[in-house]
């Protein structure tokens, strides 16, 4: 059995005898006493263990901040929250059971959790069948859109489909190296590419290569050899990077080794932000780049009053943020939104009440939860500093809204998703006007396999 970590805020003496009179005028058993002035339960399922300890981590501290912070404005309904702390230690079934644990066993109200695509489709049968609520931080490939899981992250075309057009609008590239880690969200964003590519660019086979290595990969120097060459037959070159977790480390590493810089092959990111750099002499990087919806350097006070709050929490002064801690902040707000607006933590109640909620992001503006359980962000392109910080050098002129089924897959393109009454269904074929219904135990299936 896993150990599980709490976090308690205790309930005060003066609420809780206040609650006993009550229910002792009323009659009311001591069953439903303790029921009343339980905390509200928040489940967290990130891997602090493992390859993706290094993304990972930094998201638990941040969903246990925010338990603090809303403890220390009140909580919520009159009730206190309470952390409920699993390691899943980057292993993909064992998400599942840390899920089933948290939903089954510690029947937590909520759980924010999971980086990698993978991890997500494991435990996604798992909130759907026990009827839980999940919310996912992290940028992903679509392709998806479940009852039961919020996406506060980035879809395809609220990251890599912009960065592609910047690198070709706005930098002239002409040849692309897909290179990522082997598992679903690469494969699938860089199918969807591929086919943006050649449909929207007219861009010849020959002119993207694509690569894919394991978690945890380390030894990159024949990679970036193939890269340098790809890059040196004439046309204008980019890497877009898929590559997830401490791999990207040692891989940015060997370009530097090898003497490759921004002006020769610039690398556009979609996994690496500024907790990532933090094990890397950026040094030899200034210039490459990264596609995410946030970035530390944002100019906002909401955005300085969040810094200051980390670093007081972390009493750390060198502690940094990034864009997947501003999705759980983003998706911690809605929740608690929609809880105060259904008035209960019931499930199909919060389910109901959270569509259309707005709160504000951390970069001036505000996030809309869609029919389809997307959000609203905006779009930023950053290039890397020496300090380890992002330069933001292009941004949408306003939010997108995030789209769950890729418009450049012939079987996406004719599939919605929206959760209200009367469709309630995440992949409505609009032109035989049927719902496919849930697959999530078949791509669960198949994910792990790979």
């Amino acid at each position: 059995m896993t150990t599980l970590q709490r976090k308690t805020h205790p309930r005060t003496v003066g609420r809780f005898a206040t609650a006993l009179m009550t229910a002792a005028v009323m009659g009311a058993s001591a069953q439903a006493i303790a029921q009343d002035d339980d905390p509200i339960k928040v489940g967290i399922l990130h891997s602090l263990s493992g390859t993706m300890a290094i993304s990972e981590t930094v998201l638990k501290d941040t969903v246990e901040m925010l338990i603090e912070q809303q403890n220390d404005a009140g909580g919520l309904l009159g009730r206190q929250l309470e952390a409920v702390v699993v390691d899943p230690a980057s292993n993909w079934p064992l998400f599942a059971e840390r899920a089933r644990e948290l939903l089954a066993q510690e029947e937590v109200d909520v759980i924010f959790g999971n980086w990698t695509s993978v991890s997500r489709k494991a435990v996604l049968p798992v909130v759907e069948e026990l009827n839980g609520l999940l919310f996912y931080p992290v940028q992903y490939e679509g392709e998806e859109s479940s009852e039961n899981v919020f996406y506060t992250g980035a879809a395809p075309n609220q990251q890599a489909i912009p960065a592609v057009e910047y690198l070709i609008n706005q930098v002239g590239i002409e040849r692309f190296a897909l290179v990522g880690t082997d598992y679903v969200y690469p494969r699938t964003t860089n199918r969807i590419l591929e086919a943006f590519l050649k449909d929207e660019h007219g861009i010849a086979d020959e002119d993207i290569m694509i690569n894919y290595t394991p978690f945890g990969h380390s030894d990159w120097q024949n990679i970036v050899a193939e890269i340098r060459r790809f890059g040196e037959e004439g046309k204008p070159t980019a890497v877009i990077s898929t590559i997830n977790g401490d791999a990207n480390v040692p891989f940015y590493t060997e370009l530097s080794n090898q003497g490759i810089d921004a002006a020769d092959i610039p690398v556009i990111a979609f996994s690496v932000g500024e907790q990532e750099l933090t094990g890397i002499d950026t040094g030899p990087l200034v210039g490459h780049l990264a596609a995410w919806n946030y970035f530390m350097s944002v100019d906002t006070d909401d955005n300085y009053d969040f810094i200051d709050a980390w670093i007081e929490y972390t009493g750390d002064d060198m502690a940094v943020t990034n864009d997947p801690m501003e999705a759980h902040y983003i998706g911690f707000n809605m929740w608690a939104e929609a809880v105060r607006k259904a008035g209960t933590t019931d499930v199909d109640a919060v389910k109901d009440a959270i569509i259309g909620v707005t709160v504000p992001n951390l970069s001036g503006g505000y996030a809309a939860m869609m029919p389809n359980h997307h959000i609203t962000k905006p779009v930023l392109i950053g290039e890397i500093q020496d300090n380890g910080q992002f330069d933001i050098v292009w941004q949408t002129p306003s939010t997108v809204a995030g789209d769950a089924w890729s418009d450049y897959l012939p079987g996406s393109r004719d599939l919605i998703a929206d959760w209200r009454k009367p469709m309630e269904c995440g992949n409505f074929n609009v032109v035989n006007g049927s719902c496919g219904g849930s697959t999530a135990a078949e791509e669960a299936e198949a994910a792990l396999a790979e």
